[in-house]
């Protein structure tokens, strides 16, 4: 997965190539990260009313887990929202082919991660988010050799 993607990035009179699953991995980040921090910035803005629909949801479908989401303050949504724009920012600079982007982005999961155990004093971190969050980290640190 190595092989080069067709966007040419300029750097001291030479090009260099983004490697396709760089290319792959930072639009998978842009459309999650972008998503999510719409979502919460809208849930954060509209708390009153997603609690309103949350309870009725919980309600209806009779839901495991939902009284931990309706005790969440709304500051924990304008805070992951700010965290998921931090991520973004790192894939576009990863984009650009700057090493800088990963430190970003992998502070931005660690706090993600970090998050919901503050907010929701939950004793241990979400598995499936421990899970994505460290493959990506992963696979992103493979194409570090690309950047600079």
């Amino acid at each position: 997965m190595d092989e080069p993607s067709p966007e040419i990035q300029p750097k001291n009179g030479q090009t260099r190539i983004r490697p396709v699953l760089l290319t792959i991995l930072c639009v998978l980040t842009l459309i999650g990260s972008g998503f999510n921090f719409v979502s919460s910035l809208i849930i954060a803005s509209f708390y009153p009313t997603f609690i309103v629909l949350a309870e009725s949801v919980a309600k209806s479908m009779n839901l495991p887990g939902m009284d931990v989401l309706l005790s969440t303050r709304p500051s924990f949504y304008l805070v992951t929202s700010l965290f998921y724009l931090m991520s973004a920012t790192g894939a576009i600079q990863m984009w650009k082919l700057k090493k800088n982007g990963f430190h970003i982005y992998t502070i931005a999961q660690i706090l993600l991660i970090i998050a919901p155990m503050y907010f929701m004093r939950l004793p241990i971190p979400n598995v499936a988010d421990l899970l994505i969050s460290g493959t990506f980290i992963f696979m992103y640190s493979l194409n570090l050799k690309y950047m600079s």
